[in-house]
This record gives C-alpha cells, sequence and structure tokens, in this order.
C-alpha cells in the first residue's frame, strides 16, 4: 500500500485499475537542408493538417465537456496562427538550413520554457498548450497517425502530465480518473477534468516506474489523495463512501421540479452560469430557473474578426427562445485580463486584472459596444433578456452606458428595426462599486455580484497565483459584510440582488446567503440541485 497527497482540481472518488500512461520523448534529429522554400511549404501544409485535428477534437470535446471545454482547442488553433511562434520556426528553418521537424520541436521548447518561467499563474499553465501544439506538428512532420488512448475496462490514469488533445481522445465511459505528478489547477487539461467531471489530482509525487498497469488505485480527491494498492478495509470504506456518493446524485435528482423554497416560505432563484449557446442543454437537464450569467465572449474568441451584429442577434435569439420564457442574463463583452484577442489589438499590460478590460474597452470603444446592444436590444424580442454590465466602479460609468443605450435606441427607432428595452443590471465585484451601491442602485435594475473579482480586489490577491493560494479566503469577514452591504443598497432601492461567482455554489454560505436576503444564486449547471437541496430546509428569517 502507498498513500500519496496531491491536488484536487475535480472532486469525486473512485477505485479502480491503474492505467499507467508513459510517454516516450519525440526523438527530433537535427537534418541539413538544401532548399528552406520546400521545407517552409512542408510546415505550412503540417500546420494546415493540425488545424483539421483541432476541428475534429473541438467537435468530440463539446460532446463530452460543452462548448467552453471545447474552446481549449480554439485556442489552440489561434496558437497555430501566432505570427511571433511561426516566424520563428521559419527563420531556424532559413538561417539555419534545418528540417522543420527540429525547427517545431526545438521552437516549442523555447516557447515553453518562456511561458513557464512566467509570474503569472494562468500564463504559466500556458507552457503545457504550446508543448501539445508542437509535437502535434512534429507529428504531423514525421507522418505519424495520431492513435486515441483506448481503455477497454473503467481505469484510473496515472501520468506524468496530461496534455488536452491526449484527455479528450480518451473514452469518457473508460475514465475513472486522473492522477498526474505534474499539471496546474488552471491548465486546460485540468478545465477539461471538470468539464467532463472526471475525479483528477495533479502534483501526486509518485514514482511511475514502480507502478504497474492492473494494480488498484482509490482516488479520494475529496480528502485530496491516492492510495495505491489499498487494504481490504480501505476498499470497503472506499465502497461505502462511492456508494454514498450515488445515492446523494439519485437524491438530487429527485428535486427536479421542485421550488426553491426555503422551510419559511421564501423563494430563491437559482440560475445556471454558462458560457456558450449550446451549454443551454446542460442548463435545461439541471433544472435551473434561468441564466443568471451568460458570458457573451465566446462570440469573440477562436476567431480572426469582431461578430457582427447579426451573427450576435442570432446567438441571444436561439438561446431566448430555447429557454422559452425564463429569465437569461447576459452579460456583455469582458475581454481583457486572462481573455486575450489578438484582432482588439490590447497591449500587453503588466497587472491585466486591473488594466484594459470589460467596461473600460467598451465605453473606450463605442463601435464594438453598440453592435453588441444593437444585437441584444433587437433579441430581446424574443423572450425574458436582462442585460449587466461588468467591472463597473462608479456612478459616471453607468451614465455613460446610458447615454450609449439611448443612441442605440434612437438608431433602432429610426431604422425601424423592432427592439425592445431589457432590464438592465451591473455587476458588483470592485471594492468602489460596493462603497457606492446605494447610489448605484438607483440608476439601474438590479446587481449581480462576482464574487471571484471582488474577493482578489477586496483582499489583493491574484487568485491565479498558486504561490499564495494560502491567503485566499473568500470566506473572509470583509467580504461577506461587504456582500450585506450590497444586497441592503439594493433592497432599499426596491432592487434585486443576485451572486453569481463561485461562491454562489458553496454551500457552506448557502444559509448566510439566504438571512443576507439575496434573491438570486448563478451557479454551474451541475451545482444547480445541489444548491437547492441546501435551500430548502433553511430559514430566511430568524
Amino acid at each position: 500500500m502507498q498513500k500519496l497527497q496531491g491536488k484536487a482540481v475535480c472532486r469525486g472518488i473512485v477505485m479502480g485499475p491503474v492505467s499507467v500512461l508513459r510517454k516516450e520523448e519525440q526523438q527530433v534529429k537535427r537534418r541539413r537542408i538544401t532548399d528552406a522554400d520546400a521545407e517552409i511549404l512542408r510546415f505550412t501544409e503540417s500546420v494546415e493538417q493540425s488545424k483539421l485535428q483541432l476541428v475534429e477534437l473541438y467537435d468530440k470535446a463539446v460532446m463530452q465537456a460543452g462548448e467552453s471545454g471545447a474552446a481549449i482547442f480554439e485556442v489552440h488553433r489561434m496558437m497555430l496562427e501566432d505570427e511571433d511562434y511561426l516566424d520563428a520556426i521559419h527563420s531556424m528553418i532559413r538561417t539555419e538550413m534545418v528540417n522543420a521537424e527540429y525547427a517545431a520541436a526545438v521552437t516549442g521548447d523555447n516557447f515553453s520554457e518562456m511561458f513557464a518561467g512566467m509570474d503569472d499563474a494562468y500564463m504559466k499553465a500556458r507552457a503545457a498548450d504550446v508543448k501539445d501544439i508542437s509535437e502535434r506538428l512534429v507529428r504531423n512532420l514525421k507522418g505519424e497517425i495520431e492513435t486515441g488512448l483506448l481503455y477497454r475496462e473503467p481505469s484510473v490514469i496515472v501520468a506524468d502530465d496530461l496534455s488536452p488533445s491526449e484527455t479528450i481522445q480518451m473514452e469518457k465511459e473508460n475514465i475513472l480518473g486522473f492522477v498526474t505528478v505534474h499539471g496546474s489547477t488552471n491548465s486546460h487539461t485540468a478545465i477539461l477534468a471538470r468539464m467532463m467531471n472526471i475525479p483528477a489530482l495533479i502534483g501526486v509525487q509518485v514514482d511511475l516506474e514502480q507502478l504497474h498497469t492492473g494494480m488498484t488505485a482509490l482516488v479520494d480527491a475529496f480528502s485530496e489523495e491516492v492510495i495505491f494498492e489499498p487494504s481490504e478495509e480501505m476498499r470497503k470504506k472506499a465502497e461505502e463512501k462511492i456508494r454514498g456518493e450515488q445515492e446523494k446524485l439519485l437524491m438530487l435528482q429527485s428535486l427536479k421540479g421542485q421550488q426553491n423554497i426555503t422551510s419559511d416560505g421564501h423563494k430563491i432563484d437559482i440560475y445556471a452560469n454558462i458560457g456558450s449557446v449550446s451549454d443551454v442543454g446542460y442548463v435545461l437537464e439541471n433544472d435551473a430557473g434561468g441564466i443568471g450569467l451568460f458570458r457573451s465572449e465566446f462570440l469573440y474568441l477562436g476567431r480572426n474578426d469582431f461578430p457582427t451584429e447579426e451573427e450576435q442577434f442570432l446567438a441571444y435569439r436561439q438561446v431566448l427562445q430555447t429557454m422559452a420564457g425564463k429569465k437569461v442574463v447576459i452579460r456583455t463583452l469582458d475581454i481583457g485580463a486572462d481573455k486575450k484577442v489578438d484582432y482588439f489589438g490590447l497591449e500587453n499590460e503588466a497587472n491585466p486584472a486591473m488594466g484594459y478590460r470589460a467596461i473600460r474597452i467598451c465605453l473606450k470603444r463605442p463601435d464594438i459596444f453598440k453592435t453588441q446592444l444593437r444585437a441584444l436590444w433587437r433579441a430581446a424580442v424574443y423572450g425574458n433578456l436582462s442585460v449587466m454590465y461588468p467591472m463597473i466602479t462608479s456612478v459616471e460609468e453607468v451614465e455613460n452606458i446610458r447615454a450609449v443605450t439611448e443612441e442605440i435606441k434612437g438608431d433602432l427607432d429610426r431604422e425601424g428595426i423592432p427592439y425592445q428595452v431589457p432590464e438592465q443590471g451591473i455587476m458588483i465585484e470592485t471594492p468602489a462599486a460596493v462603497m457606492v451601491s446605494d447610489e448605484l442602485a438607483e440608476l439601474v435594475d438590479f446587481f449581480s455580484i462576482g464574487t471571484n473579482d471582488l474577493t482578489q480586489y477586496t483582499l489583493a490577491i491574484d487568485r491565479q497565483n498558486e504561490q499564495i493560494e494560502e491567503f485566499y479566503n473568500p470566506h473572509h469577514k470583509g467580504i461577506l459584510r461587504m456582500i450585506r452591504m450590497v444586497v441592503d443598497n439594493a433592497h432599499k432601492a426596491g432592487k434585486w440582488v443576485g451572486i453569481c461567482g463561485e461562491l454562489g455554489a458553496d454551500t457552506e454560505l448557502t444559509e448566510t446567503f439566504i438571512r443576507m436576503g439575496v434573491d438570486e444564486l448563478s451557479v454551474a449547471p451541475a451545482m444547480v440541485l445541489k444548491v437547492r437541496k441546501k435551500v430548502r430546509p433553511c430559514k430566511a428569517l430568524d
């Protein structure tokens, strides 16, 4: 028996046979060439082949992990269009007269090391993505056929690390869990594990050479440990715990169709957060009362130019029609920080989380903002739409937004285009917005508290910096007092207030939020029934 600790990136408990994934390092030989143009043409063909493969992976990822998880492969495709990356490979081929395989491998290593050495945790996690892309290019240049990782029985996959490509090519029904030596909570593989709901541990210091395929592993991502060859007593306890988790899932299913009403008769709206049109299916499947946060960024990612008004209108209309009268809260564009889009022409910033992003871009680039608002106003005719604006810090910003909305109303009137003015609210995710929430409440229809950013800005902690995770405390009294202040100020003005950040799904705080008077909780679709279960026995009043 061997017990090791790790870090959970997706909670759960599983037990089953180990399948050790040992990857051989690609052997890439440096070979001198005589025709650089011909070699660059060969490289270009491998890039196009790689793009086609990524389209196939994207389609498979949509089926297994939803549109949000599949967006990872859009990011990979964009990397294959990155001028710096491609120019570096072209330059090495021409100046050193070397084969494309060698140039792609060396450039991939260089870029990967560059990302790995960055201070920002999100950028550090991109090192694995660059490595994945470069290895794909080398395989295609060498004419090697990419095969999926097939397992004949449900297995616990143990590896040094897993690339997104390897993860998504596995047959989900035969993957019990992941255990890796390396990896990051912000890596795309970790994101995929969460989207596919596969229990996973990273940072487990296991010697892969001491493991063999077929031995038993118990992965308990609740206690963040893996046990290889557990004792008979441990197996029995694990089986009981696994049965308990399965019973909980069945019990949660029985809550479908039930009301979110506390024991003293107070109704709480429980909505879902989603990132694309195709995620609406998860909202309906999990019986959410509506959509409390629809991230509109997916329309801008993975493409080479701005989405047109018509493209946006059709996407918003589809969501509203599918939701059939249930509330849909769409957040306007929140590009910037960790969401980079080349065609926006944004400069690199030392601290992008506190820089040029979200509503700041919209107000400085009214052409982009007006296009989105026109599409939203037109779509509002087809359902119960609310629009909310992110990263607000002042009354002046809201007044500027109102001026823009008046302009688009006038334009649509003159053009004779049918529209409807939706309910409009703002996200409270900065301490400044909290402190002037009494004034802001007079100007908007609702508040939605984005606890992720509110926590990092209040505690002065980058939530993606793993080195200071121990200091990141979303339950901090200061955060909870801010939430209460926002709720009180909203209610004084007769406005509703919700929470759409990760704290909304924190069932340790559900009763606290209900007693504060929070009207709505918007959570990941998979958390809707868990939060409903927590709400029903609560009392809203003492």
